[in-house]
């Protein structure tokens, strides 16, 4: 398709996106951006267009390289964009300082009786603003 696709549709194709409307939602709310621009659900994307896609904690920019409206096996959704050399390592980075987060965190050796999550749960209450 030459003429390109909506955006809200390319999103889902491409598979960022479960649902059409989550692509929709995540637009809507300034979470997608076109070159640079802010953009609309019935944006039609081209090939050859940057997109920055923000979704949770999660960022990526991506040229797309091919159009599609319809969500396809997974083979084809990747091969519809090419995601830049600095999105590829800022994503790994990012794993790479979660993974670590994870590893200092400390693991309970069992998991908590009733008591012991209401005690906690007072203790977060009455200490809220000290955290």
């Amino acid at each position: 398709m030459s003429e390109g696709a909506r955006i809200d549709s390319w999103l889902w194709a491409a598979r960022f996106f479960k649902t059409r409307s989550l692509a929709k939602q995540a637009i809507e709310g300034g979470k997608v951006q076109v070159d640079g621009a802010k953009a609309k659900p019935s944006k039609a994307v081209q090939p050859g267009d940057v997109l920055d896609i923000r979704k949770g904690d999660q960022r990526w920019t991506v040229v797309v390289e091919a159009v599609a409206s319809k969500r396809g096996p997974a083979r084809v959704a990747e091969s519809l964009y090419r995601e830049t050399e600095e999105s590829v390592a800022a994503r790994q980075q990012s794993a790479e300082q979660k993974r670590l987060a994870r590893m200092a965190a400390p693991v309970p050796d069992h998991k908590p009786s009733k008591k012991e999550r209401r005690d906690l749960q007072r203790f977060r209450r009455n200490h809220e603003g000290e955290l």
